[in-house]
């Protein structure tokens, strides 16, 4: 995916750092996915009489009124046969033509559609429902209630059936949510914000990038039938707005990863098996999503050499292990580690400047203070980013001077960052600041460090990802009523190719995928995962993702 850059900003970044085009993807990107709604082609259509329409009395009160505004400026058609008026009926038995609700397989024509969600609150630990599941629910004969509004009931009245479900409004939803832990909601798919966790449907997931909607039962279709349709379907296409609430060209889904620093335990992995042994079981998961972010710790070295001896704390990749991130689909790294110069100022300049004659995107550190300070600009899919990363911790000698190679000191130019979040949240749709900061191995982040984060978010960044964190630590996610709307801050991911296997918090990973639609952070996804062998991250079982999600959801700091 090319990068534009889309907004001006106090200091441009240089673009033969930040701008260059990003390396070939390992996958093909999307999967092909069906038609925003269904299609047909018409023949030429002749009358003997007037157009008669009828309004399926089931209709949802949401598509009644614009369709009969949209009717009533319609006079007459034009046939084959010459132009006849256009009469609305009552009675659907006796209309020509019938406008009716229906879900996403019954449809010929569709004017409008509208995608749902199966919720429940952010820290809940169920990542799915089955279709017979939610249908008890629907119909009242399960043991666990149903929310959902009532403009969606009566939208999923024709996909669902008659239904029992218990009504709470919108702004009311996510309480009684909470009020009732084993409840779950159905919310339209542009209403989701981070706040809620998205419950995969039979395994099908609405906010996948690869969602192919002929899949998945929560859709609501405004269909129009009858062989005299071609008639109308010109006049009514814009009649309900939007024609759907899910335009897959919105959609741009952001994987967000912890430490990477691929030496010492993980290096010697890879010389005893293979090169892109690290990424071998996660990689299909990472490479799919449209940005995929690795925040990396160390230089990479045409001559950097194997050194796994205990209590090491000098460490680099050799170039070749560039390979292991283009496997996972790496499009932008954050360089915002405080081992960047671990090698010195020289192996600094060797390591940037590989990534610039790579064409690799990165921000967080640079030649120069300017150039590690600057943001790097992205978009996708009509939405805007901009990254920020900055070092919070030592030593001196990781920090980029004003001619010297290092990463953005953040004590050093936290006004200027605070300012310059401030200024680019009113030029771009996304701002994501990722710190790296006080490593402690606690799920729970410090008082300072649950200041400062928020701090960012309060400058206007949407996500904050904490980078530092050897361990997983704790959420906090945010609504499109909250100031500055909708919103993520992850206080540490944990590790994503690292070699401690010290210990199973250290082994435990998180990967936050973030899915922004129409300019908005409308969800986010943790993925889990479990090293082993000191170098290759696997997914978590049922019961360990269990385990590391309540653990981070336990260590959540209060709200303020």
């Amino acid at each position: 995916m090319p990068m534009t850059p889309v907004a001006s900003v106090p200091h441009p970044v240089p673009p033969a750092t930040h701008f260059s085009t990003p390396s070939p993807r390992p996958t093909a990107g999307r999967a092909p996915t069906a038609t925003p709604a269904p299609t047909a082609t018409f023949a030429p259509v002749a009358l003997n009489g007037p157009l008669t329409v009828a309004l399926d009395p089931g209709l949802p009160e949401e598509w009644v009124g614009p369709l009969m505004a949209a009717l009533n400026q319609i006079d007459q058609v034009e046939a084959t046969n010459g132009i006849y008026p256009v009469q609305l009926l009552d009675q659907v038995d006796n209309a020509k033509v019938v406008i009716e609700a229906g879900s996403w397989g019954g449809a010929e024509v569709a004017l409008a559609q509208r995608f749902f969600a199966v919720v429940a609150p952010f820290a809940t630990l169920t990542d799915d429902i089955s279709l017979e599941e939610l249908q008890l629910r629907w119909q009242g004969l399960s043991d666990g209630p149903l929310l959902a509004s009532s403009a969606t009931l009566q939208l999923l009245e024709p996909v669902l059936g008659s239904g029992s479900a218990v009504t709470a409004e919108p702004g009311d939803l996510l309480t009684a949510l909470e009020e009732r832990p084993d409840a779950l909601g159905i919310i339209p798919f542009d209403e989701i914000d981070p706040r809620f966790k998205v419950l995969t449907v039979d395994g099908v997931n609405v906010l996948s990038n690869h969602f192919d909607p002929a899949t998945y039962p929560l859709i609501s279709m405004l269909q129009i039938r009858g062989k005299e349709m071609a008639l109308l379907v010109p006049l009514l296409s814009r009649a309900v707005t939007p024609a759907t609430n899910r335009d897959p060209s919105k959609v741009t889904t952001l994987i967000m990863t912890g430490v990477t620093a691929i030496s010492r335990g993980t290096a010697d992995a890879i010389e005893r098996n293979y090169l892109t042994y690290p990424a071998a079981v996660i990689s299909d998961t990472l490479a799919a999503a449209d940005i995929t972010h690795v925040s990396n710790e160390i230089p990479f070295l045409d001559d950097c050499v194997v050194n796994n001896t205990a209590n090491n704390l000098t460490l680099c990749s050799h170039t070749s292990y560039w390979e292991i991130l283009e496997a996972i689909g790496t499009d932008i790294v954050g360089l915002s580690g405080n081992h960047v110069n671990d090698f010195g100022r020289d192996g600094a300049t060797e390591s940037l400047t590989f990534y610039r004659e790579n064409n690799i995107p990165i921000y967080g550190s640079g030649f120069d203070v300017e150039e590690a300070c600057a943001p790097l600009l992205w978009e996708d899919h009509g939405n805007t980013f901009a990254f920020v990363a900055a070092l919070a911790f030592g030593p001196e000698t990781a920090w980029a001077t004003d001619d010297l190679p290092g990463a953005c000191h953040f004590y050093d130019h936290k006004e200027e960052i605070l300012a310059r979040v401030e200024e680019l949240a009113q030029e771009v749709d996304i701002v994501a600041v990722e710190l790296q900061y006080l490593e402690i191995y606690e799920p729970s982040p410090t008082f300072q460090q649950v200041q400062e984060f928020r701090e960012l978010r309060d400058a206007g960044a949407d996500i904050v990802t904490g980078v530092q964190s050897h361990v997983p630590q704790a959420w906090e996610t945010y609504g499109a009523n909250d100031p500055g709307g909708p919103g993520t801050i992850s206080y540490g991911l944990g590790n994503l190719f690292f070699d401690q296997m010290w210990s199973w918090e250290t082994r435990t990973e998180q990967m936050a995928r973030h899915t922004i639609y129409n300019g908005q952070v409308i969800n986010t996804e943790i993925l889990t995962a479990v090293l082993e062998d000191y170098a290759q991250p696997r997914w978590a079982t049922e019961d360990e993702r269990a385990e590391i999600l309540t653990r981070v959801f336990n260590a959540a700091p209060a709200r303020p």
